[in-house]
């Protein structure tokens, strides 16, 4: 009984010892370690690895990247690598015609900015801005076809997704993905409680903001 009762013992050692010693093959890219992991790319999904390289965030389809990235942007267009930032990393899923709207998961893989933005800046300090897409379903024509009412703001959005500022009203943005381009954002946070707001025709305004909260 004490025999059989040791090599039971032996064999749950050895599945324990096989459970952590995990080993990931098949990456075809590693990006930099940014807030404690590193995403891998297997084809085109990526995962997430810790510092002891366990798989903390299995290996999907919609995260954000870009390999042809313009570094010299701060937006969107330069995100080369998927990255974790002030514990949020980007993901992103088409809407209309293949457009891309973007969102957060946190490092639990969890999505807690749903995909709305068509364009934003890294957050820092808690917050960012960015160009938010609304779109409302208003009812069905004659033909049953749907329609929908769009609507585009510049806003500043928190870490936890709320939208905290509506800045200017965007218009002319094109949602088919033949005619889209990415718009430039029309608000950029200067420092706490300032933030400049770009108004069509009229350039760049310097406004300040209520920081109480």
């Amino acid at each position: 009984m004490k025999n059989s009762r040791k090599l039971w013992g032996l064999i749950v050692l050895m599945f324990t010892t096989a459970l952590s010693a995990q080993t990931i093959g098949n990456i075809d890219e590693i990006a930099p370690f940014s807030e404690g992991l590193a995403a891998v790319r297997q084809g085109e999904q990526w995962g997430f690895i810790n510092d002891q390289g366990t798989l903390v965030i299995d290996f999907r389809d919609d995260i954000y990247w870009n390999k042809n990235a313009d570094l010299s942007k701060e937006d969107v267009a330069a995100v080369k690598y998927p990255v974790f930032n002030e514990g949020l990393c980007m993901i992103v899923k088409k809407v209309e015609d293949g457009v891309p709207v973007f969102g957060f998961i946190n490092t639990k893989g969890e999505t807690v900015i749903e995909p709305q933005f068509l364009n934003i800046y890294p957050f820092e300090n808690g917050v960012t801005t960015g160009v938010l897409f609304d779109k409302t379903f208003r009812g069905e024509n004659e033909f049953k076809l749907k329609i929908y009412d769009y609507k585009f703001f510049d806003v500043m959005v928190n870490t936890q997704g709320e939208i905290t500022d509506y800045f200017e009203k965007r218009d002319h943005i094109q949602m088919t993905v033949k005619r889209y381009k990415m718009p430039d954002i029309g608000a950029k946070i200067l420092n706490k409680g300032l933030v400049a707001i770009h108004k069509q025709d009229k350039g760049w305004e310097i406004r300040k903001l209520d920081t109480k909260n």
